[in-house]
């Protein structure tokens, strides 16, 4: 088994001006920086073996953040959690995209679906699971992992078995996650949202 703890990356300006990223690599501004000290305290009462981040720059530096603040070594990068890729939606206020396809489910050209975000970040924590257990054996491990709102809500409405209201609540920059991995299930144990 291994504990994961997954962190929404902190705020971006594309996050203040509700505009999707998607896979464009945008930033944290200074909030976001805030968020990422407020997720890192929130971890700090814990034992951590290990983080993980998605590439994009904004979950990096949030990871890194937090890895300096409670004591781990640089985050190890794992492309499968980067956001979901919005095809021509990228960039636009979320306004703008709501008026012009009408849902998060749309068939947006060039965008992934949840479901194929879904599968991905599985794929992800299996991997980031499995190298765990080869490391702890057999405690459990306890790791973070920092990704994005898209990764965060595929992995919630599959561990929730479809049943958590995800579309239209706010999933907080800096939240906190809280997941048990064995080999074929992910468990919802809690969250906790930072800022």
């Amino acid at each position: 088994m291994t504990l994961i703890t997954l962190v929404r990356h902190g705020q971006t300006d594309w996050n203040l001006d509700r505009r999707i990223q998607g896979s464009t690599d945008i930033p944290l501004n200074e909030t976001g920086r805030r968020h990422a000290l407020e997720a890192a305290a929130a971890l700090s009462g814990g034992t951590h073996h290990a983080i993980y981040a998605s590439p994009l720059v904004r979950a990096h530096e949030t990871a890194r953040i937090i890895a300096e603040r409670i004591g781990l070594g640089e985050p190890e990068l794992v492309t499968d959690l980067r956001e979901r890729e919005f095809g021509e939606a990228e960039g636009m206020l979320v306004a703008d995209y709501l008026d012009r396809y009408g849902d998060w489910h749309a068939d947006v050209p060039g965008a992934e679906t949840f479901a194929q975000v879904r599968d991905r970040a599985l794929g992800a924590l299996d991997v980031i699971a499995r190298q765990s257990r080869r490391r702890s054996a057999p405690v459990a491990e306890s790791v973070i992992v920092v990704a994005h709102g898209g990764v965060i809500r595929s992995l919630l409405d599959h561990a929730s078995g479809g049943t958590m209201p995800l579309v239209g609540v706010p999933l907080a920059n800096g939240s906190v996650h809280r997941f048990e991995a064995s080999p074929d299930v992910l468990r919802l144990l809690e969250t906790v949202s930072a800022p």
